[in-house]
Protein backbone atom coordinates (compact mmCIF):
# COMPACT_ATOMS: atom_id res chain seq x y z
CA UNK A 1 0.00 0.00 0.00
CA UNK A 2 1.59 3.25 -1.28
CA UNK A 3 2.28 5.98 1.37
CA UNK A 4 0.93 4.06 4.08
CA UNK A 5 2.68 2.05 6.92
CA UNK A 6 1.71 -1.42 7.16
CA UNK A 7 2.73 -3.11 10.78
CA UNK A 8 4.13 -6.56 10.32
CA UNK A 9 3.30 -9.63 12.48
CA UNK A 10 4.83 -12.79 13.31
CA UNK A 11 2.01 -15.47 14.02
CA UNK A 12 3.28 -15.36 17.31
CA UNK A 13 2.82 -11.65 17.80
CA UNK A 14 -1.01 -11.73 16.67
CA UNK A 15 -2.09 -14.45 18.86
CA UNK A 16 -0.54 -12.91 21.90
CA UNK A 17 -2.17 -9.36 20.82
CA UNK A 18 -5.47 -11.38 20.44
CA UNK A 19 -5.33 -13.18 23.46
CA UNK A 20 -4.14 -10.26 25.82
CA UNK A 21 -6.76 -7.77 24.15
CA UNK A 22 -9.14 -10.74 25.55
CA UNK A 23 -8.21 -10.72 28.80
CA UNK A 24 -6.59 -14.23 28.54
CA UNK A 25 -2.84 -13.80 29.03
CA UNK A 26 -1.61 -14.15 32.58
CA UNK A 27 -2.39 -10.52 34.34
CA UNK A 28 -6.03 -11.43 35.22
CA UNK A 29 -8.41 -8.58 35.59
CA UNK A 30 -9.98 -8.52 39.48
CA UNK A 31 -13.35 -6.56 38.93
CA UNK A 32 -16.24 -7.34 36.72
CA UNK A 33 -17.49 -3.94 35.15
CA UNK A 34 -13.87 -3.07 34.06
CA UNK A 35 -13.75 -6.70 32.45
CA UNK A 36 -16.86 -5.84 30.88
CA UNK A 37 -16.30 -2.11 29.49
CA UNK A 38 -12.70 -3.96 28.12
CA UNK A 39 -14.72 -6.93 26.56
CA UNK A 40 -17.90 -4.39 25.09
CA UNK A 41 -20.57 -7.26 25.49
CA UNK A 42 -20.93 -10.24 27.30
CA UNK A 43 -23.07 -12.39 25.39
CA UNK A 44 -26.46 -13.78 26.96
CA UNK A 45 -27.11 -17.07 26.32
CA UNK A 46 -29.75 -19.89 27.52
CA UNK A 47 -27.49 -22.95 27.63
CA UNK A 48 -26.07 -23.53 30.24
CA UNK A 49 -24.39 -26.63 30.06
CA UNK A 50 -21.28 -26.03 32.02
CA UNK A 51 -22.78 -22.42 32.93
CA UNK A 52 -24.47 -19.47 31.31
CA UNK A 53 -22.13 -18.23 29.01
CA UNK A 54 -21.98 -14.63 30.46
CA UNK A 55 -21.28 -16.07 33.82
CA UNK A 56 -18.27 -18.64 32.15
CA UNK A 57 -16.75 -16.15 29.84
CA UNK A 58 -16.44 -13.82 33.21
CA UNK A 59 -15.03 -16.60 35.19
CA UNK A 60 -12.52 -17.92 32.62
CA UNK A 61 -11.20 -14.28 32.91
CA UNK A 62 -11.75 -13.05 36.89
CA UNK A 63 -11.12 -16.72 38.78
CA UNK A 64 -12.63 -18.09 41.50
CA UNK A 65 -13.28 -14.95 42.74
CA UNK A 66 -16.30 -14.68 40.33
CA UNK A 67 -19.82 -15.34 41.43
CA UNK A 68 -22.81 -15.38 38.75
CA UNK A 69 -24.73 -12.78 41.18
CA UNK A 70 -21.91 -10.44 41.12
CA UNK A 71 -22.86 -9.53 37.50
CA UNK A 72 -26.76 -9.83 38.60
CA UNK A 73 -25.78 -7.02 41.19
CA UNK A 74 -24.67 -4.75 38.39
CA UNK A 75 -27.27 -5.47 36.21
CA UNK A 76 -30.23 -4.79 38.84
CA UNK A 77 -28.91 -2.67 41.48
CA UNK A 78 -25.42 -1.01 40.30
CA UNK A 79 -27.43 -0.56 36.81
CA UNK A 80 -23.33 -0.57 35.92
CA UNK A 81 -24.29 -2.94 33.00
CA UNK A 82 -27.34 -2.71 30.86
CA UNK A 83 -29.19 -5.82 28.90
CA UNK A 84 -29.47 -5.02 24.92
CA UNK A 85 -30.47 -6.53 22.04
CA UNK A 86 -28.93 -6.39 18.32
CA UNK A 87 -31.63 -5.85 15.46
CA UNK A 88 -34.02 -8.31 15.59
CA UNK A 89 -34.58 -10.48 12.44
CA UNK A 90 -37.69 -11.23 10.74
CA UNK A 91 -37.55 -14.97 12.07
CA UNK A 92 -35.74 -14.60 15.31
CA UNK A 93 -34.76 -12.13 18.28
CA UNK A 94 -31.25 -10.34 17.97
CA UNK A 95 -28.42 -11.34 20.17
CA UNK A 96 -28.78 -10.29 23.50
CA UNK A 97 -26.16 -8.74 25.29
CA UNK A 98 -24.62 -7.13 28.59
CA UNK A 99 -22.75 -4.06 27.92
CA UNK A 100 -21.53 -1.34 29.89
CA UNK A 101 -24.08 1.13 30.75
CA UNK A 102 -21.65 3.99 29.49
CA UNK A 103 -22.21 2.91 26.22
CA UNK A 104 -25.68 3.75 26.02
CA UNK A 105 -25.14 6.99 24.80
CA UNK A 106 -23.54 5.15 21.68
CA UNK A 107 -26.61 3.05 20.39
CA UNK A 108 -29.17 5.73 21.56
CA UNK A 109 -29.29 7.27 18.06
CA UNK A 110 -29.78 4.32 16.12
CA UNK A 111 -32.01 2.49 18.36
CA UNK A 112 -34.70 5.42 17.89
CA UNK A 113 -34.80 5.32 14.58
CA UNK A 114 -35.27 1.17 14.37
CA UNK A 115 -36.80 -0.47 12.37
CA UNK A 116 -35.96 1.75 9.16
CA UNK A 117 -38.38 2.70 7.16
CA UNK A 118 -39.39 0.50 4.65
CA UNK A 119 -38.70 -2.75 6.46
CA UNK A 120 -41.35 -4.99 7.35
CA UNK A 121 -40.83 -4.66 11.08
CA UNK A 122 -41.54 -1.00 10.85
CA UNK A 123 -44.71 -1.99 8.83
CA UNK A 124 -46.03 -4.20 12.06
CA UNK A 125 -44.73 -1.58 14.41
CA UNK A 126 -46.87 1.26 13.03
CA UNK A 127 -50.00 -1.28 12.15
CA UNK A 128 -49.79 -2.39 15.81
CA UNK A 129 -49.91 1.76 17.22
CA UNK A 130 -52.35 1.05 19.46
CA UNK A 131 -50.80 -2.60 20.36
CA UNK A 132 -47.77 -0.29 21.47
CA UNK A 133 -49.21 2.39 23.36
CA UNK A 134 -51.11 -0.69 25.26
CA UNK A 135 -47.61 -2.10 26.52
CA UNK A 136 -46.28 0.88 27.63
CA UNK A 137 -49.42 2.10 29.21
CA UNK A 138 -49.37 -1.62 31.28
CA UNK A 139 -45.36 -1.54 32.03
CA UNK A 140 -45.70 2.46 32.85
CA UNK A 141 -48.77 1.08 35.40
CA UNK A 142 -47.52 -2.01 36.69
CA UNK A 143 -43.66 -2.89 36.12
CA UNK A 144 -41.65 -4.12 36.11
CA UNK A 145 -43.32 -7.09 34.53
CA UNK A 146 -42.29 -10.48 32.70
CA UNK A 147 -43.75 -10.94 29.12
CA UNK A 148 -46.67 -13.32 30.23
CA UNK A 149 -48.18 -11.03 32.21
CA UNK A 150 -48.56 -8.62 29.71
CA UNK A 151 -51.84 -8.80 27.40
CA UNK A 152 -51.88 -9.53 23.57
CA UNK A 153 -53.88 -7.05 22.75
CA UNK A 154 -52.37 -6.92 18.56
CA UNK A 155 -53.64 -5.34 15.82
CA UNK A 156 -51.45 -6.95 13.51
CA UNK A 157 -50.32 -10.68 14.30
CA UNK A 158 -46.22 -11.32 13.63
CA UNK A 159 -46.14 -13.64 11.39
CA UNK A 160 -42.70 -15.81 10.94
CA UNK A 161 -41.86 -19.49 9.71
CA UNK A 162 -39.42 -19.32 12.24
CA UNK A 163 -39.97 -19.58 16.45
CA UNK A 164 -41.59 -15.56 16.77
CA UNK A 165 -44.49 -16.19 14.82
CA UNK A 166 -47.57 -15.06 16.40
CA UNK A 167 -45.40 -14.64 19.57
CA UNK A 168 -46.72 -10.90 19.38
CA UNK A 169 -45.75 -9.70 23.10
CA UNK A 170 -42.30 -10.67 22.74
CA UNK A 171 -42.28 -9.56 19.33
CA UNK A 172 -43.37 -6.27 20.70
CA UNK A 173 -41.19 -6.05 23.47
CA UNK A 174 -37.60 -7.18 21.58
CA UNK A 175 -38.71 -4.11 18.94
CA UNK A 176 -39.45 -1.48 21.72
CA UNK A 177 -35.87 -2.50 23.67
CA UNK A 178 -33.93 -2.21 20.69
CA UNK A 179 -35.44 1.17 19.81
CA UNK A 180 -34.73 1.82 23.47
CA UNK A 181 -38.65 2.10 24.91
CA UNK A 182 -38.00 -0.59 27.12
CA UNK A 183 -35.50 -2.48 29.33
CA UNK A 184 -34.80 -5.56 31.24
CA UNK A 185 -34.77 -4.77 34.53
CA UNK A 186 -33.95 -7.83 36.23
CA UNK A 187 -34.02 -11.59 35.46
CA UNK A 188 -35.52 -14.47 37.36
CA UNK A 189 -33.86 -17.40 35.89
CA UNK A 190 -34.25 -16.81 32.56
CA UNK A 191 -37.47 -15.12 32.80
CA UNK A 192 -37.35 -11.72 31.98
CA UNK A 193 -38.89 -8.34 33.75
CA UNK A 194 -39.62 -5.79 31.21
CA UNK A 195 -39.94 -2.11 32.66
CA UNK A 196 -39.96 1.28 31.09
CA UNK A 197 -36.16 2.18 29.90
CA UNK A 198 -36.27 5.67 31.67
CA UNK A 199 -36.85 3.70 34.85
CA UNK A 200 -33.85 1.60 33.91
CA UNK A 201 -31.57 3.64 32.08
CA UNK A 202 -29.59 6.68 33.40
CA UNK A 203 -31.22 10.28 33.20
CA UNK A 204 -30.19 12.42 31.23
CA UNK A 205 -28.30 10.57 28.80
CA UNK A 206 -27.66 12.33 25.36
CA UNK A 207 -27.13 10.84 22.27
CA UNK A 208 -23.83 10.39 20.34
CA UNK A 209 -25.12 11.46 17.13
CA UNK A 210 -25.03 7.62 14.75
CA UNK A 211 -21.55 8.68 12.60
CA UNK A 212 -19.45 9.35 15.77
CA UNK A 213 -20.76 6.45 17.48
CA UNK A 214 -19.84 3.72 15.04
CA UNK A 215 -16.73 4.96 14.82
CA UNK A 216 -15.93 4.96 18.63
CA UNK A 217 -17.86 1.51 18.26
CA UNK A 218 -15.32 0.44 15.95
CA UNK A 219 -11.74 1.57 18.20
CA UNK A 220 -13.65 -0.06 21.36
CA UNK A 221 -14.47 -3.15 19.31
CA UNK A 222 -11.13 -3.00 18.20
CA UNK A 223 -8.94 -2.74 21.13
CA UNK A 224 -11.55 -5.82 22.59
CA UNK A 225 -9.82 -7.83 20.15
CA UNK A 226 -6.42 -6.51 19.58
CA UNK A 227 -6.58 -7.46 15.77
CA UNK A 228 -9.29 -7.89 13.43
CA UNK A 229 -10.53 -7.76 9.37
CA UNK A 230 -11.71 -4.25 8.25
CA UNK A 231 -14.93 -6.00 7.72
CA UNK A 232 -15.60 -6.09 11.52
CA UNK A 233 -14.03 -2.60 12.61
CA UNK A 234 -13.83 -0.48 9.65
CA UNK A 235 -11.09 1.97 9.22
CA UNK A 236 -10.30 1.99 12.86
CA UNK A 237 -6.68 1.05 14.35
CA UNK A 238 -3.70 1.03 12.48
CA UNK A 239 -3.39 -1.29 8.79
CA UNK A 240 -1.23 -4.85 9.67
CA UNK A 241 0.14 -8.06 7.85
CA UNK A 242 -0.01 -11.35 9.75
CA UNK A 243 2.86 -13.77 8.78
CA UNK A 244 1.28 -16.77 7.57
CA UNK A 245 -2.45 -15.45 6.74
CA UNK A 246 -3.42 -13.55 3.50
CA UNK A 247 -4.94 -9.54 3.16
CA UNK A 248 -4.47 -6.42 5.74
CA UNK A 249 -5.77 -6.52 9.53
CA UNK A 250 -6.59 -3.66 11.48
CA UNK A 251 -4.44 -3.34 14.45
CA UNK A 252 -5.29 -1.62 17.68
CA UNK A 253 -2.25 0.73 17.57
CA UNK A 254 -1.42 0.43 21.34
CA UNK A 255 -1.66 -3.31 21.50
CA UNK A 256 1.52 -5.15 21.90
CA UNK A 257 2.99 -8.85 22.39
CA UNK A 258 5.68 -7.73 24.21
CA UNK A 259 6.03 -9.17 28.07
CA UNK A 260 3.27 -12.08 27.25
CA UNK A 261 2.80 -14.41 29.83
CA UNK A 262 0.05 -17.19 29.05
CA UNK A 263 -1.55 -19.48 30.99
CA UNK A 264 -4.50 -22.06 30.41
CA UNK A 265 -8.21 -21.32 30.49
CA UNK A 266 -11.13 -23.40 29.10
CA UNK A 267 -13.20 -21.12 26.44
CA UNK A 268 -16.95 -21.00 25.91
CA UNK A 269 -17.71 -21.94 22.62
CA UNK A 270 -19.27 -18.15 22.23
CA UNK A 271 -16.58 -16.43 23.71
CA UNK A 272 -15.21 -14.10 21.43
CA UNK A 273 -11.43 -14.72 21.11
CA UNK A 274 -13.11 -17.86 18.96
CA UNK A 275 -16.16 -16.53 18.37
CA UNK A 276 -14.84 -15.56 14.74
CA UNK A 277 -14.36 -18.88 13.55
CA UNK A 278 -12.60 -18.30 10.32
CA UNK A 279 -10.21 -15.41 12.60
CA UNK A 280 -9.52 -18.40 15.17
CA UNK A 281 -8.14 -20.47 11.82
CA UNK A 282 -6.15 -17.82 10.00
CA UNK A 283 -4.41 -17.08 13.52
CA UNK A 284 -4.56 -19.83 15.82
CA UNK A 285 -4.81 -22.77 12.91
CA UNK A 286 -7.86 -23.60 15.46
CA UNK A 287 -10.83 -25.68 13.43
CA UNK A 288 -14.05 -25.29 15.41
CA UNK A 289 -18.01 -25.65 15.25
CA UNK A 290 -21.01 -25.44 17.67
CA UNK A 291 -21.99 -29.01 17.37
CA UNK A 292 -25.09 -29.33 19.69
CA UNK A 293 -27.51 -28.50 17.07
CA UNK A 294 -25.80 -31.50 15.20
CA UNK A 295 -27.16 -35.01 15.56
CA UNK A 296 -25.01 -36.92 17.92
CA UNK A 297 -23.72 -39.21 15.08
CA UNK A 298 -22.56 -36.45 13.35
CA UNK A 299 -20.68 -34.58 16.11
CA UNK A 300 -16.51 -34.74 16.11
CA UNK A 301 -16.45 -32.70 19.30
CA UNK A 302 -19.26 -33.38 21.02
CA UNK A 303 -22.83 -31.48 22.35
CA UNK A 304 -20.95 -28.16 24.23
CA UNK A 305 -17.34 -28.92 23.57
CA UNK A 306 -14.78 -26.30 25.54
CA UNK A 307 -12.06 -24.67 23.34
CA UNK A 308 -8.55 -25.19 24.95
CA UNK A 309 -6.42 -22.30 25.67
CA UNK A 310 -2.75 -22.58 26.02
CA UNK A 311 -0.46 -19.74 26.24
CA UNK A 312 -0.67 -18.26 22.91
CA UNK A 313 -2.28 -21.47 21.52
CA UNK A 314 -5.70 -23.20 20.97
CA UNK A 315 -4.58 -26.40 21.57
CA UNK A 316 -7.85 -28.46 21.83
CA UNK A 317 -11.51 -29.04 22.51
CA UNK A 318 -13.11 -30.44 26.37
CA UNK A 319 -16.91 -32.12 25.86
CA UNK A 320 -17.48 -31.51 29.15
CA UNK A 321 -21.36 -31.31 31.11
CA UNK A 322 -22.41 -29.97 34.83
CA UNK A 323 -24.21 -32.91 36.08
CA UNK A 324 -25.69 -31.24 39.08
CA UNK A 325 -27.71 -33.90 40.36
CA UNK A 326 -24.65 -35.76 41.05
CA UNK A 327 -22.21 -32.96 42.06
CA UNK A 328 -20.05 -33.86 39.23
CA UNK A 329 -18.28 -32.00 36.39
CA UNK A 330 -18.55 -34.67 33.78
CA UNK A 331 -15.95 -34.86 31.18
CA UNK A 332 -17.20 -36.77 28.19
CA UNK A 333 -13.72 -36.42 26.14
CA UNK A 334 -10.48 -34.86 25.34
CA UNK A 335 -9.81 -33.85 22.46
CA UNK A 336 -5.99 -32.98 21.67
CA UNK A 337 -5.92 -31.00 18.28
CA UNK A 338 -1.84 -31.10 19.02
CA UNK A 339 0.32 -33.13 21.15
CA UNK A 340 0.39 -31.95 24.67
CA UNK A 341 3.23 -31.96 26.89
CA UNK A 342 2.70 -32.89 30.31
CA UNK A 343 2.77 -29.50 31.71
CA UNK A 344 0.04 -28.49 29.17
CA UNK A 345 -2.39 -31.95 30.33
CA UNK A 346 -1.32 -31.29 34.11
CA UNK A 347 -2.55 -27.32 33.44
CA UNK A 348 -5.96 -28.69 31.72
CA UNK A 349 -6.84 -30.71 34.43
CA UNK A 350 -6.34 -28.04 37.16
CA UNK A 351 -8.67 -25.46 35.44
CA UNK A 352 -11.57 -28.89 35.06
CA UNK A 353 -10.80 -28.78 39.14
CA UNK A 354 -10.79 -25.06 39.26
CA UNK A 355 -14.64 -25.16 36.94
CA UNK A 356 -15.62 -27.79 39.36
CA UNK A 357 -15.00 -25.76 42.57
CA UNK A 358 -16.51 -22.68 40.60
CA UNK A 359 -19.58 -24.64 39.96
CA UNK A 360 -19.49 -26.08 43.73
CA UNK A 361 -19.67 -29.71 42.75
CA UNK A 362 -17.78 -32.11 44.32
CA UNK A 363 -15.55 -32.90 41.76
CA UNK A 364 -14.42 -34.00 37.96
CA UNK A 365 -15.22 -37.45 36.81
CA UNK A 366 -14.27 -38.96 33.32
CA UNK A 367 -11.24 -39.10 31.18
Amino acid sequence: MTGVDVRRLTGDEARRIAVRAQLLDAARPTELVPTVDRLTMLQLDPTAVVAPNADLVAWTRLGEGYRPEDLARAVEVDRALYEHSGQPSPREPGIVMLRPMGDLALYLDEMRSWPPEGSRGHAWLAANAGFRERVLARLRDDGPLPSREIEDTREVPWQSTGWTNDKNVTRMLDVLMTRGEVAVSARRGRERLWDLAERVYPRGVEAVPAEEAQRIRAERRLRSLGLARPKVVGDAGVPAEVEGTKGLWRLDPDATAETFEGRTALLSPFDRLVHDRTRALELFGFEYTLEMYKPKEQRRWGYFALPVLSGDRLVGKVDAAADRKAGRLVVHAVHRDVAWTRKVAAAVDAELRALAAWLRLDGVTGP
